[in-house]
C-alpha cells in the first residue's frame, strides 16, 4: 500500500483533537496506549485518507470510533464515512461514550475479540478475495 503524506491542515487538526480529547477518549486511551491492550499498538486521532479516526491499529487495520452526543444528528454522514473507511480495507468498531464510562472492561474485551479476528485483505495485497466486515 502506497503511503501518502498527510496535508499540513490535516496534521494540525489531528494534533488539536489530541490536545482536546474528551473524557471518554482519555479513559480509552489509557487502556490502548503503550501496547497495553493485548500488545497491539494504537494511534489516537490518526489521519487516514481524508478522515481523522479516533483510534487506529495499523497492524490489524482496526479503527475504534467513539460516538458522543454530536453523532446523534449525523447518522448519514457517519455511514458514508464508515463505508469509505471499509472500502480502504479497514475494520471499524464503534462505542458510545456511555459504554466507555459504564463498562470500560467490556469495551476492551470487545476490542480484543475484534483484534483476534483475521484482518481484512487490502486490494492489491496477497492472493484471495477482499474480506467483508459484516
Amino acid at each position: 500500500m502506497k503511503r501518502r503524506r498527510t496535508s499540513q491542515p490535516m496534521q494540525t487538526r489531528a494534533r488539536q483533537l489530541r490536545q482536546e480529547q474528551t473524557t471518554s477518549e482519555a479513559l480509552l486511551w489509557e487502556q490502548l496506549r503503550d501496547r497495553r491492550l493485548a500488545g497491539y499498538k494504537f494511534r489516537r486521532q490518526h489521519p487516514l485518507g481524508r478522515f481523522i479516526v479516533d483510534f487506529y491499529c495499523a497492524e490489524k487495520r482496526l479503527i475504534v470510533e467513539l460516538d458522543g452526543p454530536v453523532h446523534n444528528q449525523h447518522h448519514e454522514r457517519d455511514a458514508t464515512r464508515e463505508a469509505a473507511l471499509r472500502a480502504q480495507g479497514c475494520q471499524l468498531i464503534r462505542f458510545t461514550n456511555t459504554e466507555i464510562n459504564s463498562d470500560l472492561a467490556g469495551v476492551c474485551q470487545r476490542i480484543i475479540e475484534t483484534l483476534k479476528r483475521p484482518s481484512p485483505a487490502v486490494a492489491g495485497e496477497g492472493p484471495g478475495v477482499r474480506a467483508t466486515n459484516e
